[in-house]
């Protein structure tokens, strides 16, 4: 189309009027008409190169056209765009606009805010055109400082009348602002359209506030406008964040009763909200009568089995999905987690490794947690290197599910060095870090981080307290886990929970202390739970506090909750203090009722191979070769015991 031309973004000092071969001027009618011509970034440099020959790009039109086209078009591209601003003589409005636009349609929030800034610094004030799209780019970014900035400008430039603007000021507060924020601008637009309302609606759906959704909606209704698809989906999703099934039953008989438009999106949100409020068989039902699925039709699906514990349910629709996106092997990798099912998880995530799918921020947290929940530290570290090589900057969630892994699969260290070069904290980090060294019994340690937490500006929770009193009881640090119970309220404001007690209890049954405990539980707020009676009848059990051990019985044995561990508990109990017909009733009762003990599993890795076993158990493919070097060692071990050479004499002779 062109010559081919080196391309310099100064113009060269050459005349103004050397015309291009077959063009009139002005050179901005020249561009009108050959850039629809261009079909890529080359014909645009050659264009380029042609302009800068005849030292046409003095024009600031026929710049600003060309920014344009980089930013808007899709054979654009961004960073020629941005060069071109950068050696513009002269930029204006429409080259900015240009570039704020293309930068918040690629999801580049940072980008469009660094040029509204420098658009500022300029001397150039947005208009009408540049707003909407910074806003945009705020509520991406969650930037609420940068919003009350933007704000600032709308209400000093006299923006409040453009509908455009303030919907999306609207929908920036009710994305990621106060609330009430949203809804002073809300009352404060003039004319609001179906958009307004929507923003609005949305905006207290998010916060899972469905009364204060559906009165707008009826203020909407009064108003004249007619809900649209829009309003109906975000209705439901309230009703399904809420898990409010009668209302979610009101909006799909308001759909047929008034003829909304029942598109592919609302029929969806209709298997999603029966889906969550456990109407399984009624979201099946629409899910059948669908003349067109897609793949959030049938992950919402598998969302719903997988939520109300249906796991094998779950799983066949899965594998029956026509198309699979990133979403729904989350969702069935999360199912699995959740339901402490790690290594079917595992196996699933390899399963999407192998189909070539990209995991997300959400699949490796999930995947983090299954390896947490069976110490598979071998996976958990391959999972830390595709981070490390692939996210260059992760978030703090992940960071939190990577040192939950390591504390939880033995490396501390690890952990602790992985938080103290996290770029930034939330409260949610330290409370892991906590819990981390409670599980490892560094109570002391335990306490220092929680000092500093408060040191940086951090509110303790319930969560940061459990942990803490966790940690003093596993060490037996009886008077600053009891000193810790008393202020976590009446300084730090964080309410009492059974949680709280079950530690305290544990707490002061390990120390001895059992009368204290009986005590405590008598002047909790609530009722005890199993934990609590199950914490103080160890302490008795270990401390030979037999009477009250009795009582504590009485309670366990009336919980119909009690599970096959504390009938064990009490058995052995029965048989430490020689009460041999009680022991007898109560193994007989549980031999009646089904009732048996979890069994214990062990586990071990070999060649990154993690392999769990049971006492006497024979599912292991080499099994018959364990049990024999067992027998073997048995025999080693009584030869050992019974031989008369001395340790020194035996360690010589092995040598």
């Amino acid at each position: 189309m062109f010559k081919r031309i080196a391309v310099s973004f100064a113009p060269k000092p050459r005349p103004h009027h050397i015309p291009l071969p077959g063009f009139k001027f002005p050179a901005h009618q020249l561009l009108h008409s050959l850039l629809p011509r261009c079909r890529s970034m080359n014909h645009l440099k050659q264009l380029h190169a042609h302009l800068i020959a005849a030292a046409l790009l003095d024009e600031t039109l026929t710049l600003a056209q060309l920014i344009s086209f980089c930013s808007l078009s899709p054979a654009g591209n961004l960073c020629y765009g941005r060069k071109l601003l950068e050696h513009a003589p002269n930029p204006n409005k429409f080259m900015y606009n240009s570039l704020i636009r293309g930068y918040t349609n690629q999801h580049s929030p940072k980008e469009a805010l660094f040029l509204c800034r420098r658009m500022l610094r300029h001397g150039l004030l947005p208009n009408q055109f540049t707003l909407p799209f910074v806003l945009k780019s705020c509520a991406e970014a969650s930037a609420l400082e940068e919003t009350l900035v933007i704000h600032g400008l709308i209400i000093k430039l006299g923006f409040e009348s453009q509908i455009f603007v303030m919907n999306a000021l609207l929908h920036v507060y009710s994305s990621c602002g106060p609330i009430w924020f949203a809804r002073r601008v809300f009352d404060e637009i003039p004319s609001r359209n179906a958009v307004s309302w929507n923003s609005m609606i949305g905006g207290y759906s998010q916060l899972g506030d469905c009364k204060e959704a559906f009165s707008l909606f009826k203020m909407m209704r009064e108003s004249g406008l007619v809900a649209d698809e829009f309003t109906l989906v975000i209705l439901l999703s309230a009703c399904s964040q809420a898990e409010n099934f009668e209302l979610g039953r009101l909006v799909h008989q308001y759909i047929e009763v008034s003829g909304a438009k029942f598109d592919l999106i609302v029929r969806n949100a209709l298997v999603d909200m029966y889906g969550k409020c456990g109407r399984l068989l009624m979201a099946q039902r629409c899910f059948d009568t669908m003349d067109v699925k897609n793949v959030v039709s049938w992950t919402s699906m598998v969302c719903a089995h997988a939520k109300h514990g249906l796991i094998e349910v779950a799983r066949d629709l899965f594998d029956r999905m026509p198309e699979r996106n990133i979403v729904s092997w989350n969702a069935m990798i999360s199912c699995y987690v959740q339901n402490g099912l790690s290594h079917e998880a595992l196996d699933l995530y390899d399963q999407m490794h192998a189909s070539k799918v990209t995991p997300d921020e959400v699949t490796l947290i999930f995947v983090l947690m299954a390896c947490a929940q069976n110490g598979n530290l071998v996976f958990g570290k391959n999972i830390h290197y595709q981070i490390r090589d692939n996210i260059e900057q992760p978030s703090i969630a992940l960071f939190n599910s990577l040192i939950d892994m390591y504390a939880k699969c033995g490396p501390i260290e690890i952990a602790l060095d992985l938080f103290s070069t996290m770029p930034s904290k939330s409260a949610i980090s330290w409370n892991v870090i906590i819990w981390a060294l409670a599980i490892h019994g560094r109570a002391f340690d335990a306490v220092d981080f929680f000092n500093q937490m408060i040191e940086e500006g951090f509110l303790p929770d319930g969560v940061t307290f459990v942990g803490l009193l966790s940690a003093c009881s596993h060490c037996g640090l009886v008077e600053i886990g009891q000193s810790y119970f008393e202020t976590m309220n009446v300084v730090y404001n964080v309410p009492y929970e059974i949680e709280h007690y079950a530690c305290m209890v544990d707490l002061l049954g390990r120390g001895g202390l059992i009368q204290r405990a009986v005590e405590l539980i008598k002047s909790m707020p609530m009722k005890p739970d199993i934990v609590i009676w199950g914490a103080l009848l160890g302490a008795c059990r270990i401390h030979g506090y037999a009477r009250i051990g009795e009582q504590v019985m009485k309670h366990l044995l009336s919980l119909e909750m009690s599970g096959g561990g504390l009938h064990v508990l009490i058995s052995n109990m029965y048989c430490e203090n020689h009460r041999w017909e009680k022991m007898k009733t109560l193994r007989r009762v549980m031999r009646e009722k089904g009732i048996k003990k979890d069994a214990g599993v062990s586990s071990i890795e070999i060649n990154s191979i993690l392999h769990e076993f049971l006492v006497e158990d024979m599912r292991h493919e080499s099994s018959t070769d364990i049990y024999f070097v067992l027998c073997q060692l048995a025999d080693h071990l009584i030869s050992v015991e019974h031989c008369t050479v001395s340790p020194e004499e035996l360690l010589d002779v092995e040598k």
